[in-house]
């Protein structure tokens, strides 16, 4: 059996699709799995022992379908489910499993405030699809593989080696980061070494933050490769973050996790902190929350209560315990 798993984007959707592919591997032990994405994501299942071939979009739909044909699969498990998937379906005339997206119920929940998405994280939701292969959940985390070797002493100093919190600060849109007033105020009352995590959109963030506070914060935003941030997090006493790709692939190595949202909420989403034994969840109820479901530029209302007002004591207490 040759089976052909796709997810385009993003890096944390990608993510949580690890569980899918190992347990297609483990249980059907015989199939031969591949991954089909765009190859600016193809770092996500680089040396992940459970499958078999990475795929990656062409320039050209056309072209990848005559990939996808020459390898002659049985089955398609379509874990995007969107114009492009479809047209793939289409053309290959592959049977076909497509992870159900709830548009309706989540366009609903975000427009009326409502909470009609059920409550069952991204992962469960993939793994429906593949339901009728008798694939069922195994109850472990996602997976990331790291690449290459990397050394705590190559990349801190001697003062944050023996222990440190991880704050990944970035996040690919304003709505899902924390003002950095609020960072410095979380900053000062932990009472461990910091370090900062973010790309180098963050960077200046980062120096505002590390002056603020003093030696015990090192900014290493922009400063650091994808993996390197990686490795980082996974040696991390605790992790601090936001609704971003680095504090989902934290998940991978049962780090304790304090997940802040704002105008994002992880039940809309169903992508709360996956098989990760400590965690907490912080985020402000607001009438006007969520306001989006990916993350906004700015405020649709001018306030950002929902990061302005977070509460501090829990995320201090969480990360200092």
């Amino acid at each position: 059996m040759k089976i052909l798993v796709i997810r385009f984007s993003s890096m944390g959707d990608i993510i949580y699709t690890t569980p899918v592919v190992r347990c297609l591997k483990k249980q059907l032990p015989d199939a031969e799995i591949h991954f089909l994405t765009k190859p600016a994501f193809k770092y996500i299942y680089n040396n992940n022992p459970y499958l078999d071939k990475l795929l990656l979009l062409k320039s050209t739909l056309s072209e990848t379908i005559q990939d996808i044909k020459a390898e002659k699969y049985d089955h398609i498990i379509d874990l995007h489910n969107n114009l492009r998937t479809s047209i793939i379906k289409l053309r290959t005339g592959i049977p076909a499993s497509t992870y159900k997206k709830q548009r309706l119920r989540k366009w609903l929940s975000l427009k009326f405030k409502l909470d009609l998405v059920p409550h069952v994280h991204l992962v469960d939701r993939y793994l429906k699809t593949v339901k009728f292969l008798g694939v069922v959940n195994d109850g472990e985390s996602i997976n990331y593989y790291i690449n290459g070797q990397y050394n705590l002493t190559d990349l801190l100093p001697a003062s944050h080696q023996n222990g440190y919190v991880a704050f990944v600060i970035g996040a690919t849109h304003f709505t899902k980061r924390m003002p950095n007033h609020k960072i410095i105020s979380l900053c000062k009352q932990i009472d461990q070494p910091i370090i900062l995590l973010g790309g180098s959109d963050v960077a200046a963030n980062g120096d505002e933050i590390s002056v603020a506070v003093g030696e015990r914060v090192i900014n290493l935003c922009g400063k650091t490769s994808l993996d390197e941030s990686v490795f980082l997090v996974s040696n991390a006493n605790s992790i601090i973050g936001f609704d971003t790709g680095l504090t989902h692939i934290a998940e991978a190595f049962n780090k304790p996790i304090a997940s802040v949202w704002g105008g994002t909420t992880p039940d809309l989403l169903g992508v709360q902190p996956y098989q990760v034994d400590k965690t907490l969840i912080a985020g402000v109820d607001l009438s006007c929350r969520p306001c989006s479901k990916f993350g906004l530029p700015k405020c649709p209302l001018g306030h950002f209560k929902c990061m302005n007002d977070m509460p501090e004591a829990s995320i201090v207490d969480f990360v200092n315990a």
